[in-house]
């Protein structure tokens, strides 16, 4: 068993350490991986775009039929102060906070039960972002077929299918698998996707196949900054492998270059296989971002 480090976190109205945080094996989260969670990176000790992560958990919360426990205010409050107690033990001012509600503790039963208080369990840690050699000569991906349940839009705690197509990449060296359903693109496997045909930025649109990632918004306001064309549709398997650039993004990868696709390279002519030009401007700008929308 790996020991568990000391660092601070947050479980229902107790700050604790992380090696003595403790739930209940009765607790629905443990029980059916009844949950949905959210990741929010952190900047200079300030949360990025936290309001529309915060959105993202109450349309997750909505979904799943599970009251939020806390007002905005109550959640800022209280990721500022684990950031602020991971920052004075580690120095580390580039965070990740993790949050997670279950629906709570009550005897096994398929049925919601009424009544019963939400887990809220809330961590940090210290970012890792993508290395400087991820950034310079781009990632490798592996494809699969999105194998995974029929509701993708939420963020849910249930990530066995998740766990599974990354493992697949991981087994081959790459950094995420690429997921097709019916021939059409969905997600990675803890990001989103995105090519660049003709000079334009696309996506798969918003479905119940894909989790809306923070960045789709981000994304999107960023390429009406460039004056880059951007646009949310069914995407062919075919067009993803004949795509000028193929792109991942997430929390910790921000927006990150794929340069090898079932080891071929992405591409064509002199840039094949190499961090493309849209990419560039985009991560510039993403750059931008951090300093503007962190709060």
């Amino acid at each position: 068993m790996h020991a568990l480090p000391d660092t601070p976190c947050y479980l229902n109205g107790e700050y604790q350490r992380l090696c003595d945080a403790k739930v209940s094996v009765l607790d629905r989260g443990f029980i059916f991986g009844d949950g949905c969670y959210e990741v929010v990176p952190v900047y200079g000790q300030r949360l990025f775009r936290f309001e529309e992560h915060l959105a993202r958990l109450e349309r997750s919360l909505a979904k799943l039929r599970i009251p939020n426990p806390h007002s905005r205010m109550e959640w800022l409050e209280r990721m500022r102060k684990l950031i602020a107690d991971h920052h004075a033990q580690t120095g580390a001012t580039d965070q990740l906070v993790y949050l997670q509600l279950t629906r709570g503790v009550a005897l096994r039963d398929h049925v919601m039960p009424p009544d019963i208080a939400p887990t809220v369990f809330m961590m940090v840690s210290t970012m890792k972002p993508a290395t400087p050699e991820q950034r310079h000569a781009g990632v490798a991906c592996t494809t699969a077929r999105d194998f995974r349940w029929e509701r993708g839009d939420i963020k849910s705690i249930s990530l066995l299918g998740n766990v599974l197509a990354r493992q697949m990449s991981a087994d081959q060296g790459a950094a995420e698998t690429i997921m097709f359903r019916d021939g059409h693109l969905t997600e990675a496997s803890a990001s989103n996707v995105w090519i660049v045909h003709e000079g334009a930025v696309l996506g798969a649109p918003k479905s119940e196949h894909v989790l809306e990632g923070i960045r789709y918004g981000l994304i999107a306001e960023l390429c009406e900054e460039l004056g880059i064309g951007f646009n949310l549709r069914p995407i062919s398997e075919a067009e993803v492998f004949a795509a000028d650039e193929i792109m991942l993004s997430s929390a910790t990868k921000e927006v990150l270059p794929v340069t090898r696709l079932d080891g071929e390279p992405v591409g064509h002519g002199a840039g094949k296989g190499k961090p493309g030009p849209i990419y560039a401007r985009l991560y510039e700008a993403y750059q931008r971002a951090k300093v503007e929308q962190s709060i």
